[in-house]
């Protein structure tokens, strides 16, 4: 299952809502007159859904690491907790934080469209929204974490959590060793949009996690 590009878009149409329907059409013909540059809008796209938004939650993610008052509120009230670094707004109102330990990972899908916590995890990527993800990460979640890099323990108990319109997820990924003492900022270069969706890990950049 492809998770990395636009190539997710085929066969999907007929899965779109009226508004989404709308939003092609209308998408289709800005660019058609010229209105819009289509490199632009998947620039703009990208930096919303791998830089900006994902941005957020590595910081709350690095703040829990180094803070463990800071950790235990997220894991008891993670609205109210990451609403107090600012990240509040639509899709970002009920939260709750999963911890993954040496023993459970867990990771987030939505079965029935594509609900995800935009305050701290941007736009929702390509891959999220597909039927394959969808499906097969209920299914068969080991065999996607695979796909995404991701070999767990045979051992290891994966835990899948659906989002919904009431209620939406961010994974609190495992720290990586070797960071003990790292200020914040450096801790939440280690965090990834996937390590918070739960379809990838944590780790030192530019090291093999």
């Amino acid at each position: 299952m492809p998770h990395d590009g636009h190539d997710h878009e085929h066969g999907e149409t007929s899965e779109l809502s009226p508004l989404e329907l709308r939003v092609r059409t209308l998408e289709s013909l800005l660019v058609e007159k010229g209105y819009v540059d289509p490199a632009a809008l998947d620039a703009l796209i990208e930096t919303y859904e791998s830089k900006v938004g994902p941005r957020n939650g590595a910081r709350v993610v690095a703040k829990a690491w180094d803070e463990p008052e800071f950790k235990a509120w997220l894991l008891e009230d993670a609205s109210a907790a990451i609403a107090s670094l600012g990240y509040t707004g639509r899709q970002g109102e009920d939260m709750v934080a999963l911890e993954n330990t040496p023993t459970v990972h867990n990771m987030v899908v939505c079965t029935l469209c594509s609900c995800y916590p935009w305050p701290v995890l941007g736009l929702p990527p390509t891959w999220y929204k597909a039927a394959p993800y969808r499906a097969r990460a209920v299914a068969m979640p080991r065999a996607v974490l695979a796909e995404f890099g991701v070999t767990l323990p045979e051992g290891k108990e994966i835990r899948v959590w659906d989002s919904t319109a009431e209620t939406r997820y961010l994974v609190l990924p495992e720290r990586p060793a070797g960071t003990e003492g790292w200020p914040q900022e450096r801790l939440a270069d280690c965090v990834t949009r996937d390590s918070m969706i739960g379809t990838g890990v944590a780790a030192i950049p530019g090291e093999t996690p």
